[in-house]
C-alpha cells in the first residue's frame, strides 16, 4: 500500500534508505552506491525537514505493517521533481519502484505538472538504463555531485549527477 510518510515514520524510512544505499546491506539489492560513496545516504533530521514542507510529498510503500520502500516528489515550478527511491534491498526487483515510479506520475498529473525529473549518479549505469526503460530521458544537463559531512565519495573521480526526465501527458 501507497501513503505519505508522517513523522513517525522516519525513523522506519531512515533506517530503510540507508540500508538500500551505503553499506554492507545494500550490496544485498542492484542499487547500492557502496562503491561510490560512504556515509549515510540520509538523516533522521533530513527527513523530519523533507516531511514538515509542503512543497514535498514522501511516499512510503508498506506490507505487512513494514515500510520496504519510498520515493519523495517535490513541486518545483513546473515539473515534479522525483528523488530518494528506495526499495529494501532484500526485496528489490519485486515491481516496488515501478508501483512508486506510477505514483509519482499519478502525483504530477493530479497537480498538472507536465514532467517528472531526476538527477542520477552518472556512473550508476545500470539503474539509468532501469530508469530509461521505464519512460525516462537523458536531457543532457549535468549537475555536480554535493559532496558534504554525510555524502562522502570515495573515487578519485568527481562525481556528477545526469538530469532525466519525463513527459506526462
Amino acid at each position: 500500500m501507497i501513503t505519505k510518510a508522517k513523522p513517525e515514520d522516519i525513523s522506519s524510512l531512515n533506517k530503510l534508505i540507508n540500508s538500500a544505499y551505503r553499506g554492507e546491506s545494500s550490496k544485498k539489492g542492484w542499487t547500492t552506491e557502496d562503491e561510490l560513496l560512504e556515509g549515510s545516504r540520509t538523516t533522521e533530521v533530513e527527513l523530519a525537514e523533507i516531511i514538515a514542507n509542503t512543497n514535498n510529498t514522501l511516499l512510503k510503500f508498506t506490507e505487512k505493517n513494514q515500510i520496504v520502500g519510498c520515493v519523495l516528489l517535490i513541486e518545483k515550478e513546473q515539473q515534479l521533481y522525483l528523488g530518494m527511491l528506495t526499495v529494501s534491498p532484500e526485496i528489490q526487483n519485486s515491481g516496488i519502484g515501478k508501483k512508486l515510479l506510477h505514483q509519482a506520475e499519478i502525483q504530477a498529473k493530479a497537480l498538472d505538472l507536465p514532467k517528472i525529473v531526476m538527477t542520477v549518479i552518472s556512473l550508476r549505469e545500470e539503474l539509468i538504463a532501469w530508469y530509461k526503460r521505464h519512460g525516462y530521458l537523458d536531457t543532457g544537463a549535468r549537475e555536480p555531485f554535493p559532496v558534504s559531512d554525510v555524502h562522502i565519495p570515495i573515487l578519485q573521480t568527481p562525481l556528477e549527477f545526469m538530469v532525466l526526465e519525463k513527459i506526462i501527458i
